[in-house]
């Protein structure tokens, strides 16, 4: 049970951290940021998704990539206002990417033993 707690409590403060570093700017080095927001992603990964919901996160996961690359350029485009919004949809990305990371091979292995 506490690992459960503990993969919520890393969601959450994925999503936090996201936004904050987003926020932030340079106050926090961007590597440091993708370190941070790559560890809790895979924790995540490993304690939040289950069989029953990996197809349905993966899925999401690649909605999610698709946008994030598509609309990181076009965002860049319209201006400097929506800069916050560019970073924090990129740190979401690098954070989630992670976790689907962890699901993929999960996945995979499950896949390779039927």
């Amino acid at each position: 049970m506490e690992l459960d707690l503990v993969g919520k409590w890393a969601f959450i403060i994925g999503l936090v951290v996201a936004v904050l570093a987003a926020l932030a700017g340079d106050v926090i080095g961007a590597s440091t940021v993708l370190l941070i927001l790559f560890i809790l992603g895979l924790v995540v990964g490993f304690l939040n998704i289950d069989k029953a919901n990996t197809t349905e996160f993966l899925v999401a996961v690649i909605a999610l990539l698709i946008l994030g690359v598509g609309s990181i350029g076009a965002l860049s485009i319209i201006g400097t206002t929506l800069a916050y919004v560019e970073s924090i949809l990129g740190n979401f990305t690098a954070f989630v990417g992670a976790a689907a990371l962890v699901v993929s091979i999960k996945a995979i292995i499950v896949t390779g033993k039927k």
